[in-house]
């Protein structure tokens, strides 16, 4: 159905990055053209204003580093008109919850400084937290990476641990299921000491997998969640208790919709707001799960590469690419 054009905004428009516009961080073909479309600086006699909200998963680093970011690597303008939702942009409705209570922050990046910059004050990164503990890593000396032989503190001086969050996948599987599992959850939030219950664990995303320069998709921060669990299981016998956030889930696409809806600076409501996403488990699914004013758009140059529309989570749309998935956009919004 098109609609024609109005002088108020009544769409938006969010992308996943990883295999719709980037692949390892190299724009793909034709990404830059089809943003340049949607993101050139409306005149005074334009009749519409796209918004654009990029979902990316797994970041490990702030918002706005992220826009900068991608701003150079797709030549766009950063703007008023775009706003950047990692995964982990939901932390900050629990910063308030956190605030001067000590967090352990897990993944790659700078999980420390995007936990800081929501308002948590009292943050360490499993980096500096692992220098606490005399030989809690034993593979540590294998690591050329390591800080090996740089602890800082005796285990019992470490304040507990009220909360952990996995802000982005991590890069030492190994050493962080084992600190997560063994010595924070089972020790009460203190390796040294015995029993207590275990602090919330939160996870910012929990995609299975995702597309990167390799061509056969790699596991994402939902792979590590089900190691961590199943650690967990086999040894305490019980289920692990987490949260997580991120896509699918409802909760990230009604924050998207309220930001969204706040950049249109309009008392009406969007009418429609496009996921263009790859990957049918997460970004096709929460669409369609988040209902309307959710429509689903999938494109094959990520995750998916099917012929027909996924099986199990069938978008509303399926095209070849981001070029195709803008033209779809904007012919059946009227504007083209």
């Amino acid at each position: 159905t098109l609609r024609a054009p109005s002088r108020h905004s009544t769409f938006g428009i969010a992308f996943d990055i990883d295999g719709v516009l980037v692949r390892a961080n190299k724009p793909l073909c034709g990404s830059s053209q089809a943003l340049a479309r949607l993101y050139q600086e409306p005149s005074s006699e334009s009749t519409y204003v796209v918004l654009s909200s990029s979902l990316i998963d797994c970041g490990g680093y702030t918002e706005e580093k992220k826009s900068l970011e991608l701003s150079k690597l797709l030549k766009i303008n950063s703007c008023a008109f775009v706003q950047v939702f990692l995964s982990h942009t939901s932390f900050k409705e629990l910063a308030s919850c956190y605030r001067d209570k000590r967090t352990l922050a897990v993944g790659k990046g700078e999980p420390a400084q995007v936990l800081r910059h929501y308002g948590f004050m009292n943050v360490v990164a499993m980096d500096d937290y692992v220098c606490e503990f005399e030989s809690i890593d034993p593979l540590e000396q294998y690591k050329p990476w390591s800080r090996a032989g740089s602890a800082t503190l005796a285990g019992r001086e470490s304040q507990d641990v009220q909360a952990v969050f996995i802000v982005s996948d991590p890069v030492d599987w190994g050493r962080d299921i084992q600190v997560v599992v063994s010595d924070v959850l089972n020790g009460g939030g203190n390796p040294l000491k015995v029993g207590g219950k275990a602090p919330p664990l939160y996870f910012a995303a929990d995609d299975l997998i995702y597309q990167s320069a390799f061509p056969v998709v790699r596991y994402g921060m939902g792979a590590f969640r089900i190691a961590l669990e199943s650690v967990y299981t086999r040894l305490t016998g019980m289920p692990m208790v987490y949260t997580s956030f991120g896509k699918p889930k409802p909760a990230t696409y009604k924050l998207v919709r309220k930001e969204l809806e706040k950049l249109a600076g309009s008392v009406d409501p969007l009418q429609t707001i496009y996921m263009v996403g790859d990957n049918p488990a997460t970004d096709i699914r929460g669409a369609k799960e988040a209902g309307k004013p959710w429509f689903s758009i999938l494109v094959r140059t990520g995750c998916f590469r099917g012929i027909n529309n996924d099986e199990e989570f069938p978008a509303d749309g399926v095209v070849d690419n981001i070029v195709e998935a803008v033209d779809f956009i904007l012919k059946r919004e009227g504007l083209d």
